[in-house]
C-alpha cells in the first residue's frame, strides 16, 4: 500500500506518532526526497534524534522548511515598519510557519493555535526541546483571538491554512471553500475583529485551484498576489496569496 497522504491523513496513521523510517518512506513515496519532511532549519535524521516527534497527519500538513522558509521571505519583503508585529497562526500544527516568519520578522511576537490537543501536546514538547520562543494555545481561532491585543498601528501577520481535507481534488485542484474551515470565513472574521489594524494574511494555496474560490478570496483584499514556488515536481508545487486589509504595500 502506499505510504502518502490518504494513509497518513486519513487513515490508521493520521494520530500515531511516526517513526524515522515512516517519515523517510512518505517523502520518498510522495515526492521521492526522504528528507523532504525537513523542519524548524533541521532534516529528519536531525529533529528525530533531538527527540522531535510527528503525528501522521502533522507529517502531511505541515509547511516543510523550504516552503516555509519561502512564505516568510515574501512576507517580510513587503511588511511595512511598524511600531509592534504579530505573526498569528490559527491553525498551528508544527509550527513550522510560525518558526520562519520570526526569523525573517526580527522582533514580532508569535502565537498559534490549534484545536487538535493531541497535536497541540506535540508539538509545545517540541518548541520545548528546541528551546523555541513561540506559545502555542490549545483553542480555536476564534476563541483564541481575543488573546490578540492589538493596537491601530501594529500590523497583524496571519498565516491561514485550515485544514484541505478533501478540498484538494486531483483533477480541479485546491478549493478554497471547502477547507476545514472555508478561508473566506478566516478572513472575514479578521477582517471584522482587526479593522482598527494593518492585515497582513499568507494563505497557503497549491499549484491547481478551483479560479471561483481564488477570485471570491482575493475580493476580500485591498492588494492580493499569488505566488507558487516551484519546490516540487510540476503538479505538485505549493504557493501563497499575499493579501491586505486596511493599507497597501509600497513595495513589493
Amino acid at each position: 500500500m502506499p505510504y502518502g497522504r490518504e494513509v497518513l491523513l486519513h487513515g490508521e496513521k493520521r494520530n500515531a506518532v511516526l517513526d524515522l523510517p515512516e517519515i523517510h518512506r512518505y517523502g520518498i513515496e510522495s515526492y521521492g526526497d526522504a528528507e523532504y519532511v525537513s523542519i524548524y532549519g533541521l532534516r529528519p535524521e536531525q529533529w528525530y534524534a533531538r527527540g522531535i516527534r510527528l503525528l501522521g497527519r502533522t507529517a502531511v500538513e505541515c509547511t516543510r522548511d523550504a516552503l516555509g522558509s519561502a512564505i516568510a521571505q515574501d512576507v517580510a519583503a513587503i511588511a511595512p515598519d511598524s511600531p509592534r508585529t504579530m505573526v498569528v497562526d490559527p491553525f498551528a500544527g508544527s509550527g513550522n510557519t510560525l518558526y520562519w516568519l520570526l526569523r525573517k520578522l526580527p522582533g514580532a511576537q508569535g502565537l498559534g493555535f490549534e484545536l487538535d490537543s493531541g497535536v497541540c501536546d506535540l508539538t509545545r514538547k517540541n518548541l520545548e526541546i528546541l528551546a523555541l520562543p513561540i506559545e502555542v494555545l490549545n483553542l480555536d481561532y476564534m476563541a483564541g483571538f481575543p488573546e490578540v491585543r492589538a493596537a491601530r498601528d501594529d500590523l497583524i501577520v496571519v498565516f491561514i491554512a485550515p485544514p484541505w481535507g478533501h478540498a484538494l481534488d486531483p483533477v480541479c485542484g485546491l478549493d478554497l471553500r471547502g477547507t476545514e474551515p472555508p478561508v473566506t470565513q478566516i478572513v472575514d472574521f479578521l477582517r471584522n475583529n482587526f479593522a482598527q489594524c494593518r492585515l497582513l494574511c499568507a494563505i497557503q494555496t497549491y499549484e491547481s485551484m478551483e479560479p471561483v474560490s481564488l477570485t471570491e478570496l482575493c475580493a476580500r483584499f485591498e492588494w492580493s498576489v499569488l505566488r507558487i514556488y516551484n519546490l516540487n515536481a510540476p503538479g505538485q508545487n505549493h504557493g501563497v496569496v499575499l493579501g491586505t486589509s486596511g493599507w497597501r504595500p509600497t513595495r513589493d
